[in-house]
C-alpha cells in the first residue's frame, strides 16, 4: 500500500481515485508541534504551490518517489534535486488552460473598460457627466502582443483574434506550423513585439533568464497608453518599475493575477490604484479547470508508483520505463 502527502486538503470527491491503491496524508494532518510528520512516509507527493520542494522538503521524505505538481509550473520544485534522487516530477499543463486563458481576456477587458474605476466612482457617489468623462478602450483593431505561444497563450491568441484585434507574438520556442495553424504573426524578437503591442499579455515561465524580464527599460518600449496583462509568473514583472510606468501616464493599465508577495499587504499601492486590476493567483481556480487538475495529478502520482510512465513526466530520465 502507498502513502499519498497532499499538500492541500483532498477533496472528498477523489478519494476514490485511490481507494485500494494509497493511504492519504497531508498537511492538513500538522501542527504546529509536527511540522510534516505524514511525509517521512510518503511515497507520493501532490504539490500545490505554496511550499518549496527544495533539498530540505525531499529530506524530510526518504521514501519519495514522485513529486505530482496540480499545476503547470513547476519554479516551486527543485527538479535537479528531484532528479538526482530518483523523484519523478509531473505537471498538469492541459488543466488550467481554458480558464486561465479566459482570466487573462476577462482582465483585458476589465482594465480596457475602465470597470474597477467606474465602480468605485458609483460607490462614492455624486452627480458625474460619465459619457464625456469616460475613456475606455475599444479592443477591436488594437494589437494583442503575446510573449509566449504555448497552450494559454495559443488560446488567447484565438479569443483576441475572434475580438477583431491584431494579434502578433514572440516565442522562440514556437515551431512555424504551430504560428500557421493560428493565423498570427510571429515576431522575430521581443524589443520588436514591444514596440507594435497595446495590450501585452504574458504565458511563460519563470526562471532565473525570464526573472524580471519586463523591467524598466522594456516596460519604456512598449506603446504609451499600453496594457500589461499577467496571469502567468509574479517574477516575470518588476513591480516597482510597473507602478513607476503607470504613475507617470507611460501605462494606461494592468491586470495581475500572479505577484512577486502572495497574497499581498493591505498597503501595496498596487491594489489601491483605480486602473489597475488584481486577483488573488486563482486565474486556474474554477471548477472545470480544478477537476481536471487533481485528476491528472493524482493519476500521474498512480502511474509513477505502478511503474508505469505519466504523460507530463518533467525529468524523463529518472522514469525506468521511459
Amino acid at each position: 500500500m502507498f502513502r499519498i502527502w497532499f499538500e492541500r486538503t483532498l477533496p472528498t470527491q477523489y478519494s476514490s481515485l485511490i481507494d485500494g491503491l494509497a493511504l492519504v496524508a497531508g498537511a492538513a494532518d500538522q501542527t504546529p508541534d509536527t511540522p510534516f510528520l505524514a511525509l517521512h512516509d510518503a511515497h507520493a507527493v501532490i504539490a500545490s504551490g505554496r511550499i518549496r520542494y527544495d533539498r530540505s522538503f525531499m529530506d524530510r521524505a526518504p521514501h519519495l518517489r514522485v513529486i505530482s505538481r496540480t499545476g503547470i509550473g513547476v519554479d516551486n520544485v527543485s527538479v535537479p534535486e528531484a532528479t538526482k534522487r530518483g523523484i519523478a516530477v509531473c505537471n498538469a499543463p492541459d488543466g488550467p488552460t481554458i480558464s486561465t486563458a479566459e482570466h487573462a481576456v476577462a482582465m483585458m477587458l476589465s482594465v480596457a473598460k475602465r470597470l474597477k474605476h467606474l465602480d468605485q466612482v458609483l460607490l462614492r457617489g455624486g452627480k458625474r457627466d460619465f459619457f464625456n468623462e469616460y475613456d475606455g478602450l475599444e479592443l477591436h483593431g488594437r494589437t494583442l502582443g503575446l510573449i509566449g505561444l504555448g497552450r494559454i497563450g495559443s488560446h488567447v491568441a484565438s479569443v483576441g483574434k475572434a475580438l477583431g484585434m491584431v494579434v502578433v507574438a514572440f516565442d522562440p520556442y514556437v515551431t512555424a506550423e504551430r504560428v500557421r495553424s493560428l493565423n498570427i504573426e510571429l515576431i522575430p524578437s521581443l524589443d520588436a513585439l514591444l514596440l507594435r503591442t497595446d495590450i501585452l499579455s504574458l504565458h511563460l515561465p519563470l526562471t532565473e533568464e525570464t526573472r524580471h524580464l519586463m523591467d524598466a527599460t522594456r516596460l519604456a518600449r512598449l506603446k504609451r497608453g499600453a496594457i500589461l496583462i499577467n496571469t502567468a509568473r509574479g517574477g516575470l514583472v518588476d513591480e516597482a518599475a510597473l507602478l513607476q510606468a503607470l504613475e507617470s501616464g507611460h501605462l494606461s493599465g494592468a491586470g495581475l493575477d500572479a505577484l512577486e508577495k502572495e497574497p499581498p499587504a493591505s498597503d501595496y499601492p498596487l491594489l489601491r490604484r483605480h486602473d489597475v486590476v488584481i486577483t488573488p493567483h486563482i486565474a486556474a481556480a474554477t471548477g472545470a479547470s480544478k477537476d481536471r487538475l487533481w485528476q491528472t495529478a493524482i493519476r500521474q502520482a498512480l502511474q509513477v508508483l505502478q511503474r508505469e510512465r505519466p504523460a507530463h513526466l518533467v525529468n524523463p530520465e529518472v522514469c525506468k520505463t521511459a
